[in-house]
């Protein structure tokens, strides 16, 4: 779960790259000091998974990051995207959590 979770913030960290470009020629200062939080907010959220509040902190930045679409109109799709990526990421690492606790809970399943 915690991988997962980790690329994708990892990933979005990459997406604010782009979407700060796309906002340097049309938007002041502040459009861009808050994208780039956002970018450096995601890079170190992803080592913060190890605890719920890096769950809970995670999801309040999906939901910013699909904000900044109000500076970058795009944002809205793709922020939309990696929020989708993100309970995905919770959903199936869940699962495979579950499954792994499974397995070293029934040693005939290691077989």
């Amino acid at each position: 779960m915690r991988i997962l979770g980790a690329a994708v913030l990892a990933m979005e960290f990459f997406l604010m790259g782009f979407a700060l470009l796309i906002a340097k020629d049309n938007h002041g200062g502040l459009a861009l000091a808050l994208g780039g939080l956002l970018a450096i907010l995601a890079l170190l959220n992803a080592g913060l998974l190890k605890r719920k509040s890096g769950w809970i902190s995670g999801s309040i930045l999906q939901l910013l990051i699909v904000v900044y679409g109000f500076v970058v109109p795009m944002m809205f799709f793709m922020g939309l995207l990696f929020a989708g990526l993100w309970v995905a990421a919770i959903v199936v690492g869940r699962k495979g959590e579950a499954a792994r606790a499974a397995l070293l809970e029934n040693p005939k399943l290691r077989e």
